[in-house]
């Protein structure tokens, strides 16, 4: 449990180094037919459509990810490149409660171990809250020389990138840190989710990536990880401390009807 002024003193540490002011693009027939691009070292923060070729060839999670990758990496590419896209999408269905995985994500990059494109599935909450706040996937690429998050805030329709230097790195601390950063009371903070690699991916080629999500039941952040291929070391080497993605809460736009009700029609 981390105290308001704790979290606040971490915050006011930090250093908005980009800011994007957007309005989520609502989900139909499971797209937003929007991507994120992201350049942790620049930047830059690029909202790009995504066409009804890709939707009818690639459909969305790892078709996605792989097609996005493909735009970034040339054939010489290695892990440790700038150009080494971490991407991130959930598919049509994501976050789809009727449905079993919904709440999946996929990710891929250039490998570590075998430097060839890899893909992982994750669990948690970041696939669908990156949906909810109006992408289909997310890019990152660059390499920045500071410790840097970048958060995506579907509530208050601002995408940023921040210079981070006081967090921890090892995510069982940033995630809780960085959801009691980020939530904008206790009962927001399960509209919070944080990946991360922590610090065993800045010296292994097998690093993983953690997805959080805020188990209500506990009172407490817990972690899926995407384990294979080593994404989290290719995260990790762009000095990318954590990507937030913050929903905005929801309720459903239909209403039940009680027995009551339904006597009087």
């Amino acid at each position: 449990m981390y105290t308001a002024d704790e979290i606040a003193a971490l915050r006011e540490r930090h250093r908005v180094v980009s800011t994007l002011r957007y309005q989520p693009a609502p989900v139909e027939k499971g797209y937003t037919m929007k991507t994120l691009r992201v350049d942790v070292g620049t930047g830059d923060i690029q909202i790009r459509p995504v066409t009804q070729e890709m939707v009818d060839l690639f459909i969305g999670g790892k078709g996605f990810d792989l097609r996005l990758m493909w735009d970034e990496v040339k054939p010489s590419t290695v892990w440790d490149d700038p150009e080494n896209a971490v991407c991130v999408a959930s598919g049509p269905l994501g976050g789809t409660t009727s449905f079993s995985g919904a709440g999946k994500s996929i990710v891929t990059a250039i490998s570590p171990t075998t430097g060839a494109p890899i893909d992982s599935n994750v669990g948690g909450y970041f696939g669908p809250f990156l949906k909810f706040n109006g992408f289909d996937a997310m890019v990152l690429v660059g390499k920045s020389v500071e410790e840097r998050i970048v958060v995506i805030d579907g509530a208050a329709g601002t995408i940023s990138v921040e210079a981070a230097p006081e967090e921890a790195i090892d995510s069982h601390v940033l995630a809780e840190q960085l959801t009691y950063m980020y939530a904008t009371s206790p009962n927001d903070r399960d509209n919070v989710s944080v990946v991360s690699a922590g610090r065993g991916s800045d010296n292994t080629l097998i690093g993983c990536l953690n997805f959080s999500w805020f188990d209500w039941r506990r009172n407490g952040v817990r972690l899926k990880q995407a384990g294979r291929g080593g994404i989290g070391s290719a995260f990790r080497a762009k000095k990318l401390k954590a990507v937030v993605a913050h929903a905005a809460p929801w309720r459903p736009k239909w209403t039940i009807r009680t027995a009551d009700a339904r006597d009087g029609e």
